[in-house]
């Protein structure tokens, strides 16, 4: 019986040892689930599918054409804003030579009235003396009137004519400006037709056929980038005292038994399941049970382990973290300064639009002669 007795207590011990140094200092659980970035690929604009460039399963580059709509309406559109900026670029060119014609008709004007003023000067004082007609002398009168008349009709016209031009060129134009807007709208629209991945990633939940009209927003295809995953570990409230942001974790899943991945505590969500749940719990209406929550947790993966041995969304997973280290934040204090994903390839469609824009400009200037 002594070493029965003896066994127990010895074994009561271990346990207790274990508890305070092992199993006090860590907090397990299987509610966690690998997650990842589901890039929802959607129309811009309306129209209908012509084709279909990849297949659930696929590797996709970003930039990658993924679905083909009709380009027929969007090509009629782009020509007519071809169309209307060739045309606001010869009617600036226009507005710009009707000022400097206007111009030269008020210095035309002005060299008329000073000579018609020089004549009646001239003849007025010539009256008493009888070397001149007072009625030709009248006559030079109001052809110096008339004139000065049509000088002030010319000035105003004139400041009508540059009203319209100045502090502006042909590519400052309002008109041209205008125009070129929404000729980049069209050429935009017309590469739409081209619905293409704005990231790499593998094609997923494909719900799109060919000759499937679409509108804008509507889910075509998702995008799954496997480089970038995490897992959301689900703790129960009573769990979560001594977890901190930064606290190391090691991961283990069902697909690779003899692989441990490891990561770190990078923050709590702001709520539990139940909270942001399709139809959140009303405790307040008396029809009230206690029920344990619990409160996601984000962990991080080793991008190095993630591309050796690769993991999927929904993969459940089994997280252990360390709680040693119980200094640190339950809530994070730093602001994000970079962009938590960004891509460029709809910046390419505004420079191929500005480019062919520019183009058009250039073939509807025309060079004037000295001449003008």
């Amino acid at each position: 019986m002594s070493i029965v007795a003896g066994v127990f207590v010895l074994a009561a011990l271990i346990w207790l040892l274990l508890y305070i140094f092992v199993f006090s200092q860590r907090e397990t659980t299987d509610d966690a689930y690998v997650r990842g970035d589901l890039v929802t690929i959607s129309p811009r604009v309306p129209g209908t599918v012509v084709e279909i460039a990849v297949e659930e399963t696929e590797f996709v580059r970003a930039g990658q054409v993924l679905i083909r709509l009709d380009p027929a309406d969007a090509q009629v559109t782009l020509m007519n804003a071809e169309g209307q900026l060739a045309q606001a670029v010869r009617n600036a060119q226009q507005s710009l030579q009707q000022a400097a014609e206007a111009d030269a008709a008020v210095a035309q004007r002005r060299a008329q009235y000073e000579t018609q003023r020089d004549e009646y000067n001239r003849r007025f004082p010539l009256v008493d003396v009888h070397a001149v007609a007072r009625e030709e002398a009248f006559n030079a009168q109001r052809q110096m009137r008339a004139g000065l008349a049509a000088l002030q009709q010319a000035e105003r016209q004139a400041a009508a004519a540059h009203a319209q031009v100045d502090g502006t060129d042909v590519r400052t134009f309002p008109a041209v400006i205008q125009a070129r807007a929404q000729f980049r709208n069209a050429w935009i629209n017309n590469n739409r037709d081209a619905i293409v991945s704005p990231v790499d990633g593998y094609a997923a939940r494909r719900q799109v056929q060919v000759g499937q009209r679409v509108q804008p927003g509507q889910d075509l295809l998702t995008i799954v980038p496997l480089s970038t995953m995490w897992v959301d570990a689900n703790f129960k409230e009573t769990q979560l005292q001594n977890i901190r942001i930064g606290q190391p974790v090691s991961i283990t899943t069902d697909i690779y038994s003899h692989v441990t991945y490891h990561g770190k505590v990078v923050g709590f969500n702001a709520g539990t399941g139940a909270a942001f749940s399709l139809l959140p719990p009303e405790n307040a209406t008396g029809n009230w049970i206690k029920v344990v929550q619990r409160l996601p947790v984000r962990i991080s993966l080793d991008p190095n382990e993630l591309q050796k041995h690769t993991l999927w969304v929904g993969l459940s997973a089994y997280v252990n973290v360390d709680t040693h280290q119980r200094n640190g934040q339950m809530l994070s204090s730093q602001v994000r300064h970079k962009p938590l994903m960004s891509t460029d390839v709809y910046e390419r469609e505004v420079n191929e639009a500005d480019q062919h824009a520019e183009a058009i400009i250039r073939a509807n200037t025309v060079p004037l002669s000295s001449g003008y």
